[in-house]
């Protein structure tokens, strides 16, 4: 019977060692500046959605285009969550450091709103021009009416900042600045058209 038990272990101990290794992964946030407080206030409520995207984009992979025409992703790094939560959750915080909406939530909190944003991400990658990485993020926005589902206002946000060099952690340091004046353009917008929608 010992003999048996130290024949499994040998054997246990060989496969092991034919498993392939798990890739290591360097996990990022999307870095962020806090935007300035606003004293002026609202008196509705919104709900900021995920974004719909491609399948492509549906996922925790950095995307990139070496070239045109040709996608690739870089290795051994993540996004710490998928790309549409990753955008959704910094527009809330955006939106929470901006100060001017105090009632805000998400499709996942089924809380109800006066307004929502609905969009459709249509880019978040990099994107190579003459030798150097741009973080390039595109978001389709429509304001909703959320209590007949009535389209308000339409935007499309194209925001495209060229990192510092090609190396990962500034083509990440490039996706933050983007994202900032994403949430920047998006939060004004947002407060205007409210406004005028909610007299």
């Amino acid at each position: 019977m010992k003999r048996l038990t130290l024949l499994l272990a040998a054997t246990l101990l060989g496969a092991c060692s034919i498993l392939p290794q798990s890739e290591p992964l360097d996990i990022y946030l999307l870095p962020a500046a806090q935007l300035p407080a606003q004293s002026q206030r609202v008196d509705w409520a919104l709900r900021i959605n995920s974004p719909s995207s491609s399948q492509l984009l549906d996922g925790t992979r950095i995307v990139v285009l070496p070239e045109p025409d040709r996608v690739n992703t870089y290795q051994g790094v993540r996004w710490s969550e998928r790309t549409p939560q990753l955008l959704r959750n910094r527009l809330l915080d955006a939106f929470q450091d901006d100060g001017r909406v105090q009632a805000l939530s998400n499709e996942e909190q089924r809380l109800q709103a006066d307004l929502e944003l609905v969009s459709d991400l249509r880019s978040f990658h990099s994107e190579y021009r003459d030798g150097i990485p741009y973080a390039l993020i595109r978001l389709e926005v429509n304001l909703v009416d959320a209590r007949d589902q009535r389209i308000l206002a339409s935007r499309r946000f194209s925001i495209s900042q060229p990192a510092s060099d090609a190396s990962v952690p500034a083509v990440i340091a490039a996706f933050g600045q983007a994202g900032d004046q994403l949430s920047r353009e998006l939060v004004d917008w947002t407060l205007n058209q409210g406004r005028r929608a909610t007299p």
